[in-house]
């Protein structure tokens, strides 16, 4: 029988369904209508007008770019129905309005509720899932105005508006004209205005951003939901006859000694044109060149090189080949693009990159910034890559989306692997039969944003793997979207978590993998390798057990690294509204209605401000490629191993430092550090570095004492983001571990006339060294009484208690380990015995020991106090 609820829950999704039928001719709500006189996605680059501004690389300086970017007339409204009508008229009057930034997120300038959710849309209070439905209530809407004037220089030529991001969707006008429509909010558009425009006079620019669309229930992504616009928007120009996409793949030949360069060129209205191509290396000098007469709309040239300087993480060695397209001896345009010799295979199990099975030491990484949103600066970008390299990462996942085209171009340059990541993840429809990976009506927005993350991305180097997307479930859109990546790019392999070990991915990439299932798979004989994409979750305090994983990464040769999640606190900068203090905030601060899941953005190794997080320092030293082995005091040897790949050991220099019971002795800088080749392990003769007759003295002298030595491998000059002094690499050795022992043993330089008495009372021992009296009550057996020279070190009614339990972690929480482990907090603990022990004439100990029957354990302590004054616990 149907009850109330049950009945009203089924009127309220048969209204939605309903209301949606009314609709359905809505573009927003139609998840077949993704883009509307859009200009087909291209790879990412900039054609100039001649070669100086090309080999300059800076597209504001050409002539055929005009910013869009700056304060734009803008409305905003909370729910869609209340948009203005007829906003895009030249003539409309928008003198009320207000000046807002482009690019700019409603909710970081004061429009809207700033909504985190990990799992779950932000409609989560309002509406019930319902694709590919969505409600006009609290469906922000922007409207933007604003007039150009169009350079006359453009006369004849076509031209072109980009949008770097617009969240959900985006309508442009020009002059009241509609010109095209736009989702797949992390994706480039671009509309062709050649017929909308008249260069040499003004032009209305008009355009409309909403929160939610059907596209939406694609990106139901871990972070902020932000509305807006995002990152670049500007108008360039080219010539009628142009190229029109460009796909260069590199390739490594004759064992990887030799390189092989394949060119597809596509071009418009160039028939009997000239395309002129030119790689020059980082120094500028040409090292290859090759004119092409243009037959059809494509042209494919293929070159051959002799051991070209090849790309990789450690050494991202990158040559510039120049495209020129010309009329004769006019030319038309340049193209730049950064080109790095590479080779990405699957071998035995293994990813090779340039032949070998490099560990991807990683971090997904959120575009977002906490003062600008999904708005993030160059220089914050290459401040990420800086930090990443501080802490021995070298690869990074774009999770969960499409980056800004301008951080490929900085991991080309800097040396990051990177995993690309398609705009998809439905998380919250569910893995099972609601997902969206099965549903028919969803299967051309599942293809067109796989396609455009590929036709966008294609030519860099740094790009390793293909992604098709996050939690999103498994099903035909992504077999089908798996096929579409193969035979368009069959020089990277393509992976997808939910397809686990046996579906359509090249690589098994599983979410929080624990350790014996780790080792399981490796001994499976599955071909695909072990690459974590999520693991090692840094919330909070965190981070522990790390080194576990690694021990394994390094054992098994099939087991190739992982993805940190995740690399930033994505907290946003703000006002505590109790204090009125700065805060970083998080999702829950925004208040009981929106949704939220409250603190769980905050789970990254550094800070929003990039300031690393305590467990940052983990992470780096767990992950850093110079490592001491098998020190020999005796011997006076020790082993310096490589662990990286390409790159020997050089630029660094090492030093010593000795500590005496953690206070510093003396610091010994040491000679240069050999050079050692990747993956190699070079033998050490201690003697060469330092006297050892002096150290193994210098040991004797601190006999029962600590005695630690901490060497730190330092930059000699400085590299790209990392200065000289920086310390790649550190170790701690125990020379002389700490003697416990002897705080039980007699020290003959003391007084010998110090002895300990005990006092057997019916209710407690008492032992007493002079200076120094300690009680344990026999009822209890708690040391209730400690006294230091007649001072009483505890309070009335306080005890010397043991404890199990510590605060709860965030991970702790998630796990529910403060339930699981509950009954550690006040366990049961009842008294079996008290009694007192001569270990010898110096020292006294009184034992006690307690059945633990909630637990099934048994609890001994023992309280040993010697002739010094030592009390040992």
């Amino acid at each position: 029988m149907m009850n109330k609820r049950h009945l009203l829950s089924a009127l309220f999704v048969c209204g939605m369904t309903l209301a949606y039928a009314q609709t359905k001719t809505e573009r927003w709500l139609d998840p077949n209508v993704n883009r509307v006189n859009t200009t087909q996605n291209h790879s990412s680059y900039f054609a100039y007008e001649t070669q100086d501004l090309a080999r300059q690389g800076e597209k504001g300086k050409s002539g055929r770019f005009m910013s869009l970017e700056g304060k734009w007339r803008f409305n905003f409204v909370v729910n869609h129905n209340e948009a203005p009508q007829g906003f895009y008229a030249p003539k409309f009057d928008d003198s009320q309005w207000e000046e807002f930034p482009v690019p700019g997120l409603f909710e970081m300038n004061g429009h809207g509720d700033k909504i985190y959710k990990n799992v779950g849309y932000s409609w989560a209070t309002q509406f019930a899932n319902n694709p590919p439905y969505v409600e006009e209530k609290n469906n922000y809407t922007g409207s933007y105005r604003r007039e150009f004037l169009i350079p006359a220089a453009w006369k004849g030529q076509q031209i072109i508006m980009h949008v770097g991001s617009a969240t959900s969707n985006l309508t442009v006008w020009v002059d009241g004209k509609e010109v095209g429509y736009s989702e797949d909010s992390k994706m480039e558009a671009e509309f062709d205005l050649t017929r909308y425009i008249t260069p040499g006079k003004p032009a209305v620019i008009a355009m409309q951003v909403m929160r939610w669309c059907d596209g939406s229930y694609l990106e139901d992504q871990d972070f902020w939901r932000f509305t807006g616009l995002a990152r670049e928007v500007y108008l360039y120009a080219r010539p009628q006859t142009h190229v029109s996409d460009l796909f260069i793949v590199p390739d490594l030949v004759n064992n990887y000694r030799d390189g092989e360069l394949s060119i597809r060129v596509q071009t418009a209205k160039a028939k009997g044109k000239t395309l002129a191509f030119s790689l020059v290396d980082a120094d500028g000098r040409e090292v290859w060149q090759q004119d092409a007469k243009i037959a059809a709309d494509e042209t494919v040239v293929k070159a051959s090189l002799t051991a070209p300087k090849q790309w990789s993480a450690e050494i991202p060695y990158l040559y510039t080949l120049y495209t020129t397209l010309t009329d004769g001896k006019k030319v038309i345009e340049v193209i730049p693009q950064r080109v790095g010799f590479r080779k990405v295979e699957l071998k035995e199990q293994q990813v090779l990159v340039n032949g070998k099975p490099v560990l991807f030491k990683g971090v997904d990484r959120h575009e977002l910034d906490p003062d600008g949103g999904y708005v993030v600066s160059v220089e914050r970008m290459v401040q990420d890559i800086q930090v990443m390299k501080q802490l021995n990462v070298n690869a990074v996942r774009t999770c969960h989306y499409s980056d800004d085209p301008r951080w490929y171009d900085l991991c080309d340059k800097y040396g990051i692997y990177v995993v690309a990541e398609t705009n998809i993840e439905s998380h919250g429809m569910g893995y099972g039969d609601r997902t969206l990976a099965k549903r028919t009506d969803y299967e051309k927005a599942h293809l067109e944003r796989t396609r455009n993350n590929v036709l966008v991305q294609k030519n860099h180097p740094s790009i390793i793997f293909w992604s098709l997307g996050n939690e999103a479930g498994y099903g035909p859109n992504f077999e089908k979207a798996y096929d579409l990546v193969k035979q368009m790019d069959q020089s990277r392999p393509v992976q997808y978590e939910r397809a686990g070990q046996t579906g359509k991915t090249d690589i098994y990439c599983p979410m929080y993998y624990e350790y014996d299932n780790c080792e399981k798979y490796l001994k499976s004989g599955n071909p695909r390798p072990l690459i974590q994409c999520e693991y090692s979750h840094a919330m909070g305090n965190s981070c522990g057990g790390f080194k576990e994983y690694w021990d394994l990464i390094r054992k098994y040769p099939n087991y190739q690294g992982g993805f940190i999640w995740d690399f930033i606190d994505q907290a946003v900068r703000g006002k505590s509204k109790v204090t009125g203090r700065q805060v970083w905030l998080y999702g829950g601060d925004e208040g009981r209605y929106p949704a939220s899941d409250h603190n769980f953005n905050c789970n990254g190794v550094i800070q929003p401000d990039r300031q690393p997080n305590p467990h940052a320092y983990e992470i780096g030293y767990i992950q850093q490629n110079i490592w001491v082995k098998n020190i020999d005091l005796k011997a006076g040897s020790a082993e310096l191993y490589n662990e990286n790949f390409f790159r020997p050991i050089e630029n660094v220099a090492a030093v010593v430092t000795l500590s005496v019971n953690g206070e510093v002795a003396y610091t010994l800088p040491l000679p240069q550090v050999p050079a050692v080749q990747p993956q190699q392990t070079v033998k050490l003769d201690l003697n060469q570095l330092g006297s050892m007759s002096e150290l193994r003295q210098f040991l004797d002298q601190n006999k029962r004492k600590e005695v630690t030595a901490d060497i730190e491998f330092r930059l000699l000059r400085d590299e790209p983001l990392l200065k000289a002094g920086h310390v790649v690499a550190r170790q701690q050795f125990i020379l002389q571990p700490y003697s416990f022992e002897s705080l039980l043993s007699f020290d003959a330089s003391n007084d010998a006339s110090k002895t300990i008495t005990v006092d057997s009372m019916l209710a407690c021992y008492t032992m007493e060294v002079a200076g120094l009296s300690v009680t344990v009550n026999r009822r209890t057996g708690r040391l209730d009484y400690l006294d230091v020279d007649g001072h009483p070190m505890l309070q009335d009614g306080f005890s010397v208690v043991p404890n199990f339990w510590r605060a709860p972690t965030d991970n702790d929480y998630g796990a529910k380990l403060q339930q699981k482990f509950a009954v550690w907090k006040n366990p049961e603990m009842k008294l079996k015995k008290v009694d007192c022990q001569t270990v010898n004439k110096e020292v006294q100990s009184i034992n006690v020991e307690y059945e633990m029957p909630q637990v099934k354990a048994v609890l001994k302590i023992s309280y040993s106090l010697n002739a010094r004054g030592f009390l040992v616990v």
